[in-house]
């Protein structure tokens, strides 16, 4: 793609003044800055990928002035979705009823007509035409009628059954799970159709929900013998030869600070004070690129796995162990080769000068956080044992408190959420849930990692090159608005402007913080946040307040912070980039930036899916316990409660027994009709666990006390309704006024005010004129 010409012919239909061309006339104004070969080629690929749209008339233009809108698809399980526009800024999503799919299915890259007559909602609109299928391989059960079959999906958002003929069983049988292939996309009366590629496995299989998820995320579970027969000629030790043009600071004490069973050590540190107000801070990372070279079998493998997946049972490495645990992990008392950024800081923080060059270090320790966090309290043994480093883990502590307070003073936003990790056994049962820890010690690497980052990023900026940037786009409106909203719940004034500035979300944040909501608000906050990305674009990250970022310190894990030490490298042989290499550069680095960013959502929505399912497992060993959990949800249909484990569940507005409960969307509550009761976003309350769906990963709670009648009774209920999809936490959670609207409002003429059941004979309401009982 030539992407200068692409812009040009983009940026004249932009212009206010312009009025739909044909192409003879577009090519007439670009006044022949390019040739007509490569103006037809671009002209095409931009209407093939929805970008532009070619009228009836044979002339061109932009959709969103056509009442057109290109964007993702993001379907519900309800059977309604919603197209997330292309380069959002600040147009709305738009509702897509079920009658108007015309066959799109999740996540398809999609081309709609928006109605604008909405009566004051978000617009309403249908799609027009698939640009780009996103499912060409869907994971389900399959189920045989006689000489066809049917392929229910695992994600439910994908909407629909795949059909399957005969011929195209691959001999799965009735009942196992599987992954099939789209062969024919679905038609608005006609159902996708596809063959069986793979049978996974028999229902209730060990490990046949993990490996579902593996699969529906497209993640690799092998490397091929290809990839692993060039692993093995990487050599596991340096040669004297692989020293040249490299600083050797082998005789440094440089420290390795990761978690207890990493394995993967792609970066050491060194800190060193170098005066009455000024620090030296190394931060030195294995040097993947030397060793991975451009378009070599390892190369192409990494790049499409683009990131390594860390699974609640197991790590899916971007690079072979040769690799990943040998040549480039910086293992203790082993010479490795690294890219090493050195930068000289002053007591506020500021970066007075840096170098970035090669660089050979031996690591004198391979320390934890956990030895890190003792050391810095000051345990004796552990002191005693690594004395030499003792007195450099004060300066880190020091160090790590004073970049941390730059980054408050600029308006970086800390999201503090916990983390939590599910402990498995040795057959992969879950025992325990416990909270990660995120202490001093994981905050020196922290902090010492994002100075890195930012430097590498100034730098490479500056130098005017062609790069990988790490971005973070400024929230919507709309969603800032929505957080306002929530704040004045709590009486915290939020003023929205129409382009936030990270401070005025960090004193937000703050202001709430210490208060029993403080976890909720910054869920909120957090998620009315845009997702940050790979481009090349430089606009800074928003959340860090950062002007330049990138991820340069994990090579070994993350594809682009490969691609980051290759620019580095060819930046030190020279410095100065051709004017004909920098748009072919550009390109390339375009497509990388956009296929790493897919690949990381991938790999967290995997990672997310395998730790609910196993949080799922787990609480199916606890129905019937009591627990303390906080409201983090309110729909029309009911609350989510999450418990101090972090697992949650769904108290079903039809399970309160004491009154028929409103949805008041505004004070994101659920309010008695005769009692006055509240259920609120934030508060407090005591829950049973009633039941777990681990195929739909699915939690029912109800409110404790209720006798062992009602219980049943209520469980019976939720059984013959229809039940939340299979990764619905990540919809459920979803805590916006507009969203629980688009949601749940919308589909089928679902009504804000749903009757809870109540202690009536043979469950029917009571008397309106009786005393109703009170909650406990």
């Amino acid at each position: 793609m030539h992407k200068k010409i692409h812009e040009k012919i983009l940026n004249l239909m932009r212009d206010g003044s312009y009025a739909p061309l044909t192409a003879e006339e577009l090519l007439d104004a670009l006044a022949g800055e390019c040739s007509a070969t490569d103006f037809w080629q671009e002209l095409l690929a931009l209407e093939q990928n929805g970008e532009i749209i070619k009228t009836r008339f044979d002339t061109y233009g932009l959709p969103e002035k056509m009442g057109l809108v290109a964007g993702r698809f993001q379907l519900t399980s309800k059977g309604f979705g919603f197209v997330i526009p292309d380069n959002k800024g600040d147009r709305p999503d738009v509702f897509i009823p079920p009658r108007s799919l015309n066959g799109a299915m999740n996540n398809d890259r999609v081309l709609a007509r928006v109605n604008n007559d909405t009566h004051g909602k978000k617009p309403e609109g249908e799609i027009l035409r698939i640009i780009v299928h996103a499912n060409n391989k869907v994971v389900g059960v399959f189920h045989q009628s006689g000489d066809f079959a049917f392929v229910t999906p695992d994600d439910k958002r994908i909407g629909q059954d795949v059909y399957v003929m005969k011929r195209d069983f691959n001999k799965a049988q009735d009942g196992q799970k599987v992954v099939v292939e789209i062969t024919a996309w679905p038609q608005e009366h006609r159902k996708a159709e596809g063959k069986v590629t793979e049978i996974l496995g028999n229902l209730g299989d060990v490990g046949l929900e993990i490996l579902s998820i593996i699969k529906q995320n497209d993640l690799p579970l092998e490397f091929p013998e290809e990839v692993l027969a060039a692993s093995r000629k990487v050599p596991k030790t340096i040669k004297k030869s692989e020293l040249a043009g490299r600083r050797d600071l082998r005789g440094r004490t440089v420290v390795t600070v990761d978690g207890e069973d990493a394995k993967d050590l792609d970066d050491a540190v060194y800190v060193e004070q170098i005066g009455k107000e000024e620090f030296l801070l190394g931060v030195y990372i294995a040097d993947v690129s030397y060793y991975v070279t451009e378009d070599s079998v390892l190369d192409k493998e990494a790049r499409e796995r683009g990131t390594s997946v860390y699974l609640v049972d197991r790590v899916l490495p971007m690079l072979p162990e040769r690799l990943s645990n040998g040549i480039c992990s910086l293992n203790a008392g082993e010479d490795r080769l690294t890219m090493a950024c050195e930068m000289h800081i002053d007591g506020k923080g500021a970066v007075l000068s840096y170098e970035i060059f090669p660089a050979v270090i031996n690591v004198r320790h391979r320390l934890s956080y956990n030895i890190v966090r003792a050391v810095l309290a000051g345990d004796k043994e552990l002191c005693q044992r690594y004395e030499d480093v003792v007195p450099m883990l004060a300066k880190m502590d020091e160090l790590r408190q004073i970049l941390h307070d730059k980054r408050a003073r600029r308006g970086a936003v800390d999201f503090d959420l916990p983390e939590q990790k599910v402990i498995l056994d040795e057959k992969l049962h879950p025992i325990e849930i416990v909270q990660r820890i995120h202490g001093n010690a994981e905050s020196i690497i922290e902090e010492f990692m994002l100075a890195a980052n930012e430097t590498v990023a100034q730098h490479m900026f500056k130098q005017r090159w062609p790069f990988v940037y790490r971005v973070h786009d400024v929230p919507a409106e709309d969603k800032m608005q929505e957080l306002a909203k929530l704040l004045a719940n709590f009486n915290v004034k939020f003023r929205v402007s129409e382009e936030t500035k990270p401070k005025e979300v960090q004193q937000a944040v703050k202001a709430i913080a210490g208060r029993p909501e403080e976890r909720l608000i910054t869920t909120v906050a957090l998620r009315s946040m845009k997702q940050a990305v790979y481009q090349t674009d430089n606009i800074g990250h928003f959340g860090l307040a950062a002007k330049y970022y990138t991820h340069f310190t994990s090579p070994i894990r993350r594809y682009p912070d490969l691609i980051v030490h290759r620019l580095l490298r060819q930046w030190l042989q020279a410095p100065k980039l051709k004017s004909s290499e920098v748009e072919p550069l550009t390109e390339k680095l375009d497509m990388i930036a956009e296929h790493s960013s897919i690949r990381e959502r991938a790999a967290a929505d995997a990672e997310r899916a395998t730790v609910e399912l196993k949080k799922c497992e787990y609480m199916a060993e606890h129905i019937g316990e009591e627990y303390d959990g906080v409201i983090s949800g309110v729909t029309a249909f009911g609350m989510f409660v999450e418990l101090a484990n972090g697992v949650e569940g769904l108290v079903h507005i039809s399970s309160l027994m004491d009154d028929y409960y409103e949805f008041f969307e505004e004070r994101y509550a659920l309010v008695g009709t005769h009692t006055g009761h509240v259920y609120r976003l934030g508060d407090k309350v005591r829950i049973e666990v009633l039941q777990v769906n681990i195929s739909d990963v699915a939690i029912d709670f109800i409110m404790a006390g209720e006798n062992a009648g009602v219980r049943e009774h209520i469980r019976q209920q939720l059984l013959s309704k229809q039940k939340p999809a299979k990764g619905f936490s990540s919809q459920r959670v979803a805590l916006s006024a507009e969203t629980n609207k688009k949601k749940h409002e919308r589909s089928k003429g679902l009504k804000n005010k749903q009757p809870g059941r109540r202690s009536g004979k043979h469950g029917k309401p009571a008397d309106k004129s009786k005393k109703r009982r009170k909650k406990k």
